[in-house]
């Protein structure tokens, strides 16, 4: 599994309020998306950055989406470019489910 970090600088007046209305309207665009397994949308109110943490199955799926579409619709949404970081994700605890899960 493949864990994406996105990032990218929203505008100064963009709050926290104003940053879940803009993260919801783009929520269904990542439903049902093949590879990707869950999405968190970050925000730091301090810095007006925003974005994304990703879980996708593979880094093939996530590079399949992180495509030059991709990137022209976060830089038109939020006035800047997005940045991309992966990591391998070999291990996920998750309280919720009580489980730990070993991906090899």
């Amino acid at each position: 599994m493949i864990t994406a970090i996105v990032q990218f600088q929203l505008p100064a007046d963009v709050d926290s309020a104003k940053a879940a209305e803009l993260f919801a309207g783009s929520a269904p665009k990542y439903r049902a998306l093949p590879g990707l397994l869950r999405k968190y949308y970050i925000y730091d109110e301090d810095t007006h950055i925003g974005g994304g943490c990703y879980l996708w199955e593979s880094r093939a799926a996530a590079e399949n989406f992180y495509n030059a579409e991709w990137r022209k619709f976060i830089t038109d949404r939020y006035g800047s470019a997005p940045k991309l970081s992966y990591f391998e994700t070999p291990v996920i605890v998750d309280n919720v489910t009580g489980e730990t899960r070993r991906h090899a």
